[in-house]
């Protein structure tokens, strides 16, 4: 199984869709919550290529993006054999 991480603010709309998402896959994930942590927000833009919005996601330490992201991958019929 994949090492899946995401980044998440709880408030966040897209933030609990890609979370969704996992879960309705049975996704083990390590889940990081985000709220009033600027510092590690700011520190987490190295990872993202600048991209500070959230959700962000990695899978197996490689960069996915957000949750649209996520979607497009599960839509495309590519995000099973990431996660596998």
């Amino acid at each position: 199984m994949a090492k899946v991480e995401i980044y998440y603010w709880t408030a966040c709309p897209y933030c609990t869709k890609a979370r969704g998402l996992l879960d309705s896959k049975n996704v083990k994930y390590e889940a990081h919550n985000l709220d009033d942590d600027e510092p590690t927000r700011q520190a987490l833009a190295s990872r993202t290529d600048g991209r500070i919005s959230m959700p962000q996601i990695f899978i197996d330490d490689k960069h996915i993006g957000g949750c649209d992201d996520l979607f497009d991958l599960e839509d495309a019929g590519k995000l099973d054999a990431l996660l596998a």
